[in-house]
C-alpha cells in the first residue's frame, strides 16, 4: 500500500518496474477561507454531492472524534504534501485520496492512509476490502469516480459507527440500501 506522501505525490524510491512520482507540492490548490472536510481538484463530485459528503464527514467527526478528509485529484493535479498542514493531519486522522492513477499499476481509485489511533480501531482488512470493492478499475469506470468517492465514504462512516466487538467492520457496507448481511449457511455448500 502506498503511503500518504505517496497519494499525495511525493517523490518515493519505486521498485524499479514503476515509474517514480515526482514530488508535489501545490498550496495554491487549496480552497481559501475555512479548512474544507472534501477537496475535489480533480471534479469527479458535483457541488451536492461535496456538500452531503461534508455534512456526513462532519457528523462523524463529532459523533466519534476521528477525523476523516477526503482529497480527490488527479496526479500530478494535486496539492500534496500541503494538505497535511491544511488539514492538521494526525493520528485520529483518515486521509481518502481519490486519485486512479496511483494504484498498484494505476486503476484503484481508493488509497487511504490512517492515523496509529484510527489503525487500533480499524482492523487493517476492512481498509483492503474497501479498495476491492468500490476501489476497482472495473467499478468506478463503470460506476463512475463519484460512486466510489461516495459508496466508500458512506462505508467507512458506517464502519466506524459500529459497536466494538470481534465483528466490527468485518463487512464492507454495499452501495446505498444493499443488504450485506452475511447469508446464513445452511447444510453442505450452503445449499439446504
Amino acid at each position: 500500500a502506498l503511503g500518504l506522501a505517496a497519494a499525495l505525490g511525493v517523490a518515493l524510491a519505486p521498485p524499479a518496474a514503476h515509474a517514480r512520482l515526482e514530488g508535489v507540492n501545490k498550496p495554491e490548490l487549496l480552497p481559501e477561507g475555512p479548512t474544507r472536510t472534501v477537496l475535489d481538484v480533480a471534479g469527479y463530485l458535483t457541488e451536492g454531492e461535496e456538500t452531503r459528503l461534508s455534512r456526513e464527514i462532519e457528523n462523524l467527526e463529532v459523533d466519534t472524534g476521528l477525523k476523516l478528509r477526503v482529497l480527490a485529484q488527479n496526479y500530478p493535479d494535486t496539492p500534496g504534501l500541503a494538505i497535511r498542514d491544511y488539514w492538521g493531519v494526525d493520528d485520529d486522522t483518515i486521509v481518502f485520496v481519490a486519485d486512479p492513477t496511483l494504484g498498484k499499476g494505476g486503476g484503484n481509485i481508493i488509497n487511504i492512509n490512517v492515523g496509529s489511533d484510527v489503525d487500533l480501531y480499524v482492523p487493517g482488512r476492512f481498509w483492503t476490502q474497501l479498495q476491492g470493492k468500490y476501489g476497482t478499475k472495473f467499478y468506478w469506470t463503470e460506476a463512475g469516480e463519484e460512486a466510489s468517492i461516495v459508496n466508500a465514504v458512506s462505508a467507512i462512516d458506517t464502519c466506524l459507527r459500529e459497536p466494538e466487538g470481534p465483528k466490527k467492520c468485518t463487512t464492507v457496507q454495499g452501495e446505498f440500501d444493499e443488504d450485506v448481511a452475511p447469508k446464513e449457511k445452511k447444510g453442505i455448500f450452503g445449499l439446504f
